[in-house]
Formats: structure tokens, sequence, C-alpha cells
């Protein structure tokens, strides 16, 4: 199918605030600097008439469709849009046939953007190949999951794949300041109180789709668009929270000690705070995996495996469903027993260098694997513990001045208590004791 952004088409049905504010040149495009400078991709596809194809990878709203358009529009080349959702092989090779043809006929190359092309089966995906390997058309596919993980080998090593990342609050602030003020957009006729604006920015959590939905419902029920007109518009009401202010960190601080108090209902509720203000979930998901080792350490080990994953999730899916995945480690770490026996580990040992207890490394501890080293009697005397029952050997591994030294000293809770039974025999042991 042809493109549905055609001046005919715009003036007969009205478009939402989101499609009339697509950008018509790439540097109208807000956001994805890292892909818009000069000598990329990106450019050289716009200043040149060789076809190229392209995967655009990244969160939704953060500029795919826009950017295909945007090739598409500077270009003068004839755009069709197809969705994995609902297209088929058979419609594949239709709109392949169709550029072909046109092509053939006129010269006018086609840009084919594929929507959610990871939705896509080997089968349809084996259908574009003939298309992308023979130049037929500028194929560029948009996709939300990792495509090398949904894309088959052979359609993924004839393109580039583009990185998008998520807009930041300034980014989907320009956004809305221009749709309100551009004659494509609002063209004025609404003023937006700056707290709305505010709000709407954490509403969009780095959508700038969302943003201009949300904006637009804002604007059918007034033209003074006010916190309160926004909450109603968006049935969502304001979270009274400024990330760079005393909110930040009072609600941060409850929610880390909410999970230090074991309490998972405070830690949820701190937590759904934070998401619903528009944090970003990659600081959250930080803050769990420092708390993991900081407060939990080996009382759980297992709760620091549980963080760590759901910051990868995080960064892989985003939200919202991420948030799921932050309340898993949430949950986890706030019922999981406690023990700082780590921190205070690492703090005590740090604090000793400091100090100037170093000393020097034990002669038989030192690398003898360079060539002159065995001359100078590194490694003499080593004993290699996998040869001693046990796997245990008494001999010296610290430094003198710090021998007697005692940095990790755990706790009874939880699965630290048969840690700290078997450390006080090791350490027994190793000392002479």
């Amino acid at each position: 199918m042809d493109s549905l952004f055609d001046t005919a088409a715009e003036e007969a049905t009205p478009q939402p605030l989101a499609v009339r504010m697509r950008p018509r040149t790439l540097d109208e495009v807000i956001g994805q600097r890292h892909l818009l400078g000069s000598g990329t991709p990106l450019r050289r596809l716009v200043e040149s008439e060789a076809p190229m194809s392209l995967f655009l990878w990244g969160p939704p709203g953060t500029g795919k469709t826009t950017l295909a358009y945007v090739v598409s529009n500077v270009t003068k080349r004839r755009f069709v849009e197809i969705s994995a959702v609902s297209a088929g092989v058979k419609d594949v090779r239709a709109a392949i046939d169709n550029a072909r043809r046109e092509l053939g006929m006129t010269g006018r190359q086609t840009v084919l953007f594929v929507d959610e092309v990871h939705r896509f089966n080997k089968a349809q995906q084996d259908a574009l190949l003939p298309a992308v390997e023979n130049r037929w058309v500028t194929f560029i596919g948009a996709t939300t999951e990792n495509p090398f993980f949904s894309v088959i080998s052979p359609l993924l090593s004839r393109s580039l794949l583009l990185t998008l990342e998520s807009l930041s609050d300034d980014d989907v602030r320009a956004v809305l300041e221009r749709a309100v003020s551009d004659p494509r957009g609002l063209g004025g006729r609404a003023t937006l109180a700056p707290e709305a604006l505010d709000h709407l920015v954490r509403l969009a959590g780095g959508d700038a789709r969302r943003s201009l939905t949300y904006l637009e419902a804002a604007a059918l029920l007034a033209d003074d668009i006010t916190v309160e007109v926004v909450e109603k518009a968006v049935d969502k009401a304001a979270v009274r929270y400024d990330r760079q202010g005393d909110q930040h960190y009072d609600v941060i601080s409850a929610f880390i000690k909410s999970m230090r108090g074991s309490d998972a209902d405070a830690a949820l509720h701190y937590l759904a705070r934070m998401i619903e203000a528009g944090e970003d979930p990659r600081f959250i998901a930080r803050r769990i995996v420092i708390f993991a080792s900081e407060d939990v350490g080996m009382a759980d080990p297992a709760c620091l495996q549980t963080a760590v994953a759901a910051a990868q999730a995080v960064q892989l899916i985003g939200l919202p469903e991420g948030q799921i995945n932050l309340a898993h480690a949430v949950i986890h770490c706030a019922l999981a027993p406690k023990s700082n026996a780590v921190v205070k580990a690492i703090g005590a040992a740090i604090g000793d260098v400091r100090k100037g207890l170093i000393g020097q490394v034990p002669q038989h501890l030192r690398d003898a694997h360079y060539q002159g080293a065995a001359k100078l009697g590194h490694g003499d005397g080593y004993k290699y513990p996998h040869d001693f029952d046990h796997g245990l050997v008494r001999q010296e591994y610290a430094p003198e001045q710090v021998r007697d030294r005692r940095y990790y000293e755990p706790t009874r809770h939880g699965a630290e208590a048969p840690v700290a039974e078997r450390w006080s025999r090791i350490r027994d042991f190793l000392r002479g004791s």
C-alpha cells in the first residue's frame, strides 16, 4: 500500500497530532543525535540515490516510523508501509512486485517500511531477501526487540542496524513546545502551563508519540491546559515529584530503607511512585543492584542475580513491561534475609589500604610465567591447593602487614549462616589456629 501521509489524504481526513507533527526533514527530527550527524548512514541515505537497507531498533515512540518517512519524503521516494502484525507473504511479494514495476517504468525508487518486523516469521522474512539483495527497494525495518534474536541472519547481514535511544526529557519537552506553536499542530490556539508541560513530559516516559497523544487529548478539553486538565484528559493523577529536587531523594531514600526494613508493600509503593513520576527505570534498577550486595549480600546470594537480571530486562524491554521485572527484584530484596557484612568487609579492606597497610606480595604468590621470573624466585614454594585434601593448604596469602586483619565477618542470617561456619573453620586452618 502506498504512503498514508500524502497531501490529499491529510486534507480529506484530519490526522492525529502525532502524525501532523512528524518531521519533514532530518533537521526537524528531535533526539537521536548520534544517528543524524554528518557522514552517518542516515545522512548518506538521504544525500545519495543508492538504495540501502536498514533496521531501526529502539523503544516505542523514539522515531522509527518518522525516520523512515523522512527518508522517503526528502529523497522523493515512494513510501510503502507494511505492518508485520497483519501482512502475510502474499502482501510482501505484492509490495515488492509493485516497487519493481515502478522502478522499471518511472525509475522512481520505493521505501518499503515494515513496522514491527520482528513479528514476521522466517518465510515472511525470506520473501524480503530478493528485494534487499537486488536493491529493488530501500528496505527499512522497525523493531522494538533485539533483531539478533528475531531477524534471520541473511536479512540482518545485508542491512545496517541502527539503535535508537529513548528521548530525554528535554527532547520530549521540545516536541511538545513545537506542537503547541507550530501551525501543523495547535498553532498557538492553546496555552500550556509550565506545570502541565512537566506533567506531560513525565507521563511520556521518553515516548514522543505518547506525549503528543496526551497533549491532543488535553487540548480537546480546554484551550488553557493546566495540570488538572491533563489529569482529566489522561485519567492519570500527577505525581508530585521533582527528579532534581527533594522528592527524588526522599522517595529513593524511603524506597531503599523500606527494602532494608523488609517491608515489601512499602517498597512497592515507592517503586510505583517513581515509575508513575517518570523516573528513569535504569536508575531504579541500579539502586536495586547496589542494595542486593550492600544490604543482602551473602545472606541470599541469589538476590544479586535477580537484581542484575531485572536491570538487564529493563534495559532490553523498557517500560511498561519492565516494571514487572523491577517489582520482582524489589520483592526478592525486601523479603531476603539481610546482611551488610560484604559492604563492611570491603570498606575495612579499603580503609587499611588507604592507611598504607599494603606490604609486599609474598614471594611464592608472585607471577612466575614471564621470562626471568624464576631467576627472581617468583613462585618458589607455592603450594597448589588442588593437590591437597579438601582443596586447602596452609600457606601465607596476605602481606605481612595485614596478616592478622579480619575483614569479612559474616552474620548468621539466612544463607550466610553456613558460610560463616565454613569461613570460621577455613580461617582457623589457614591461620594455624
